[in-house]
C-alpha cells in the first residue's frame, strides 16, 4: 500500500501570550526560561497550527520519533534549528509508548516506559533538553523550581540530572506521596535538591508561584519552572495523543479518557485536538478532588483545599491549567462541555475498578489509570459505536502497597524503580510559609 505523504503546515515564528493578557507576548526561549508570565498567567501559543488530513492519514505508517519530529518542527521549528530539534526529539523519546487492548473497545496508552516510569518523563525530558539548548551560552546558573504531587518530581529531577548550569529544587508534600515516588528525586544528589514541605501539594504549588512573582527574589536568582505551567513541559505531551491515534483501529469515533489532577495532560490533549487530531470527546477522570467536574456541571470554578486519596498525583484542589483550558475555549462553558465530560471516583470506586479489571482481563492498573479506565467504560454505556483509549500514567509498582492490598497478591518492582529505592534519602524539611521558602532560596 502506498503511504501518504506527511504534509506540513507553513512553519511560522510562534509567540506565546499570557492567559492573563497583561504582558507582551514572549518568544519560545523567553517563555521556557521564565516558566510563568510576569502577570502570573500561563503561557499559551498565540496560534495553533492545524495538521493536514494527509498528515493524519499517514500516521499509522510512521514511527513515534517520525511523528513527533514533524509536530515539533511545526511548533518549534522557527526557534530551534532542525538538527538540534531532531536531537531533542530522539533523546527525549528514547523509549516505547505502546497501546494495549484491555477490553472490546477499550485500549490503554502506556506512558510509563520512560526512566522514572511515569508519563511526565515525556514533557520533563523535552523541557530539560530545550532549556539546555536555550541556556547553552549562559554564564548565570538557572534555578528550576518544581512542585510535585507524585511523579513530576522524579521525572523532572531525572530529566535535569547532571545538566550543566541548571539546579533543580523539588517541593513535595510530606507524607503524601508513595515511597517509590519519593525515592526517585530524594536520592539523586548532584544538582537536585528535595524540599519536604509540611503541607499539601497546593501549598507547594503556591510557594513556587509566589517565588516567581517575587521581584526582589527574581532580581537575585534566575528562576524558572518545570511544572506543567512551563509551556515546554505541557506542549510536548500533545505528541503522544497523535501516537495513540496512530495505533488505534480506524473507522470509529475516538474517545480519550485522561487521569486529571493539575490538568496539564488534558490540556495537551485538547491542544492536539485543536491541531486536527480527530477526537470526538475527552473525558476528565478525577478522584475526589472534583473541582473541574463541578465546573462542567455548574459553570462555576470553585477551588478548594485538596483531599488526600490513593490516586495522590491527582490530589489537586486548584488546578493551574484550568486557565489554559479557559484560554483555549475563550471562557465558553458551552464549548468546553461540548468537548469534555467529567467523571469522579472515590477511593472505594478506584479500588473496585482496579480489582474488576484485573479479575476480568489480567490487566494491572495503577490508581490513576483506574480512574480513567472506569470513566471510559462508563462513557461507553451510552456511546456504543466509539472506540477509545485511556492513559495509564504510571507503572502500578509505583503504588505497590495500594495495588497489592487491592488485589491480594504481590507485584514485582521493575529494576529501574528498585534502583531508586536502594539510594539514600536526602531531603530538607520546610514549613509551608513563603518566608521560609524565600529564605532557603536566598
Amino acid at each position: 500500500m502506498r503511504q501518504p505523504l506527511l504534509q506540513l503546515p507553513t512553519i511560522k515564528t510562534m509567540k506565546y501570550h499570557s492567559t492573563n493578557h497583561q504582558v507582551p507576548p514572549a518568544t519560545l526561549k523567553e517563555a521556557v526560561l521564565q516558566g510563568m508570565a510576569g502577570d502570573n498567567g500561563l503561557y499559551m501559543p498565540e496560534r495553533i497550527p492545524r495538521m493536514s488530513s494527509q498528515f493524519l492519514a499517514a500516521l499509522p505508517y510512521k514511527t513515534l520519533p517520525e511523528i513527533v519530529e514533524r509536530l515539533a518542527t511545526v511548533l518549534f521549528g522557527k526557534d530551534i534549528p532542525a538538527a538540534p530539534l531532531r536531537d531533542i526529539v530522539h533523546e527525549a523519546l528514547n523509549f516505547e509508548i505502546p497501546l494495549v487492548k484491555v477490553a472490546k473497545n477499550r485500549y490503554c496508552l502506556e506512558l510509563f516506559h520512560g526512566p522514572t516510569m511515569a508519563f511526565k518523563d515525556v514533557g520533563a525530558r523535552f523541557l530539560a533538553r530545550m532549556m539546555q539548548y536555550f541556556t547553552r551560552n549562559e554564564t548565570v546558573a538557572t534555578n528550576v523550581l518544581v512542585a510535585t504531587s507524585g511523579d513530576t518530581g522524579g521525572a523532572v529531577a531525572n530529566g535535569f540530572l547532571g545538566v550543566p548550569g541548571i539546579t533543580v529544587t523539588v517541593l513535595y508534600p510530606k507524607g503524601r506521596i508513595s515511597r517509590i515516588q519519593e525515592s526517585q528525586f530524594t536520592t539523586l544528589g548532584q544538582n537536585i535538591c528535595a524540599l519536604e514541605v509540611n503541607g499539601t501539594f497546593d501549598d507547594c504549588q503556591r510557594l513556587v508561584k509566589q517565588a516567581f512573582s517575587d521581584k526582589e527574589l527574581n532580581a537575585r536568582r534566575k528562576l524558572t519552572s518545570a511544572n506543567s505551567i512551563n509551556p515546554a513541559r505541557f506542549i510536548p505531551q500533545a505528541f503522544y495523543y497523535f501516537w495513540g491515534y496512530a495505533q488505534m483501529p480506524q473507522g470509529r469515533d475516538l474517545v480519550v479518557a485522561v487521569p486529571s489532577g493539575n490538568f496539564g495532560n488534558l490540556t495537551a490533549g485538547l491542544l492536539a485536538k485543536r491541531m486536527g487530531l480527530p477526537v470526538k470527546r475527552f473525558i476528565a477522570a478525577n478522584n475526589a478532588n472534583d473541582v473541574f467536574g463541578e465546573y462542567l456541571r455548574t459553570a462555576e470554578f470553585s477551588p478548594r483545599p485538596s483531599i488526600p486519596t490513593i490516586a495522590n498525583a491527582m490530589d489537586v484542589g486548584n488546578p493551574s491549567n484550568f486557565a489554559r483550558i479557559m484560554d483555549l475555549y475563550r471562557g465558553s462553558h458551552t464549548r468546553i462541555t461540548a468537548n469534555i465530560s467529567g467523571y469522579a471516583y472515590t477511593d472505594a470506586q478506584i479500588r473496585e475498578e482496579m480489582k474488576r479489571t484485573f479479575d476480568k482481563t489480567k490487566y494491572l492498573l495503577d490508581p490513576h489509570g483506574a480512574c480513567a479506565s472506569q470513566a471510559l467504560r462508563e462513557y461507553f454505556e451510552t456511546d456504543f459505536m466509539a472506540n477509545g483509549f485511556f492513559l495509564e500514567t504510571a507503572h502500578p509498582a509505583k503504588f505497590k502497597e495500594t495495588v497489592e492490598a487491592v488485589l491480594g497478591r504481590s507485584i514485582p518492582i521493575p529494576g529501574k524503580l528498585q534502583a531508586f529505592m536502594n539510594g539514600i534519602k536526602q531531603t530538607i524539611g520546610i514549613s509551608n510559609r513563603y518566608e521560609d521558602f524565600k529564605a532557603f532560596l536566598w
